[in-house]
């Protein structure tokens, strides 16, 4: 996983990405030829066939209305279900109608700066395996943007992805 910001200028012209099993997934850019997908995306995991389920996008920037569709989505999820999130251009902006429920998912990102970066994985109801990582000003996440690799454990039949927190921008799944 990794996040981008967006800037005045294309000087740091940005791409984000999430990969699943070595594939992009999700792709976001400023100054690039992908989307520009401002605020926080998000990617619910099937963690035993190594799949999106869904997706959505969330402008922060632009409303607090989807700050507050995020909470309300993240709020939704199912026990135990797995979510990727990753910001891109600027994420923070309107973010706080969600910033308790991110804090319940040991998502801390009060102190997250306009234009900065953040990207996490959780699985809803066991907050202390959360792999969250943030840059909280624009100057760092425009040259080191959050970013990290996460490979998710579970079983069902021999299909399994096992768990190791390494800071390096993929999410692989291993069968």
């Amino acid at each position: 996983m990794k996040a981008y910001s967006g800037s005045t200028d294309c000087v740091y012209p940005g791409i984000g990405y999430v990969k699943l099993n070595g594939l992009v997934v999700w792709r976001g850019s400023w100054c690039g030829r992908y989307p520009n997908l401002r605020g926080v995306s998000t990617l619910l995991i099937e963690p035993f066939n190594c799949t999106v389920q869904e997706s959505h996008q969330f402008d922060t920037f632009g409303s607090a209305d989807h700050a507050t569709r995020l909470s309300n989505y993240l709020q939704q999820l199912n026990h135990g279900g797995i979510v990727v999130g990753v910001t891109g251009d600027e994420p923070r902006h309107n973010l706080d109608n969600a910033l308790p429920t991110l804090q319940q998912l040991e998502v801390e990102v009060g102190d997250v700066q306009y234009r900065a970066s953040f990207g996490f994985i959780a699985q809803k109801g066991f907050p202390t395996k959360t792999v969250f990582r943030k840059v909280v000003t624009h100057a760092e996440s425009s040259k080191n943007p959050a970013s990290f690799k996460v490979t998710i454990t579970g079983w069902l039949n021999t299909q399994y992805c096992k768990v190791i927190k390494i800071l390096s921008p993929a999410i692989q799944c291993v069968s």
